[in-house]
């Protein structure tokens, strides 16, 4: 009698187990060949206890879902940072993945494939990743009109470039609204020398460094903001940050900046980071205010 008791406990406890942890799912990016090739031939690889990945040239598509009793029918797009020559896909990947499913968001973790100094490659890659999220909104329970993106440090650069540069013919590639931690920004004096040699190669072309400069593409059609950053970061100057919200503000499009007082580059869901959990509880809040705005507009 014990032995049953036990084993409908058992029971009972693995079904609520597989209830509640996060679905994931895997898809590639393309169905086809991408539109443009990284031109890597070497084998993907994955170093520091699997969190770092170098060599990506197979981008894909990892979907946490959301609990759907909790599901607010918001969906983020999630860019890891690497200087666009590696995606720190654990603390800058899965694990804020996993957080955005505990405030009722779906999230795709994107590994995107290295530019290799073949500039339109990442944007392609970002591209995709939200057609393909509005393409199949239905089947995650996602609406259509609330799809962002978030993206730290170069992949923060990535976030803001699919935030600036994007199509409305076929599906809608615009992101509702953006979440930026520690972004690169723009490609002139203050952007970080690694991220931009990778993207746009050791001599890029003016033209180039212009594209690609987002503070220069803003205008009042460009989605709301949050940047979250530390004033101590010695990698990605913090400047990159202000020049993108004074833009925003500039063209009176709704942005909210939080620069902590310390925490270097680099901390995104590490509890080390001393602001940490005040830095959750400051974008929970924003992304609930965010929900809210963006119900008023389709209500219009």
């Amino acid at each position: 009698m014990i032995k049953k008791h036990r084993l409908v406990a058992l029971s009972t406890l693995l079904i609520f187990t597989c209830t509640t942890m996060n679905a994931q799912k895997i898809v590639k990016l393309w169905e086809t060949n991408p539109p443009t090739s990284n031109e890597i031939t070497k084998a993907e690889k994955y170093e520091r206890n699997g969190n770092w990945v170098t060599n990506v040239s197979s981008p894909e598509l990892t979907i946490y879902q959301t609990n759907k009793a909790k599901n607010t029918g918001m969906a983020v797009v999630i860019c890891p940072g690497g200087g666009y020559a590696g995606l720190a896909i654990l603390h800058e990947g899965e694990q804020f993945a996993k957080w955005l499913n505990g405030q009722g968001i779906t999230a795709f973790v994107l590994k995107y494939r290295m530019p290799n100094k073949h500039k339109e490659v990442p944007l392609d890659d970002a591209q995709q990743a939200i057609r393909y999220v509005r393409n199949h909104a239905s089947e995650f329970g996602i609406d259509v009109n609330k799809v962002g993106i978030a993206g730290f440090s170069a992949g923060g650069h990535l976030a803001a470039t699919a935030s600036t540069h994007y199509t409305t013919e076929g599906t809608n590639t615009k992101p509702d609204f953006s979440i930026l931690f520690y972004p690169v920004i723009t490609m002139e004096r203050a952007t970080h020398g690694g991220s931009r040699s990778n993207l746009l190669g050791d001599n890029p072309l003016p033209a180039d460094i212009q594209f690609f400069s987002n503070e220069k593409h803003i205008n009042a059609n460009t989605p709301p903001a949050i940047l979250l950053l530390s004033d101590d970061d010695k990698s990605v100057p913090t400047a990159n940050s202000v020049l993108y919200y004074q833009s925003l503000k500039k063209n009176n499009v709704p942005a909210t900046m939080y620069i902590f007082p310390e925490g270097g580059h680099g901390w995104g869901m590490n509890i080390d980071f001393k602001y940490h959990s005040q830095m959750l509880e400051l974008l929970g809040m924003w992304l609930k205010s965010t929900d809210v705005q963006l119900g008023k507009i389709q209500e219009k």
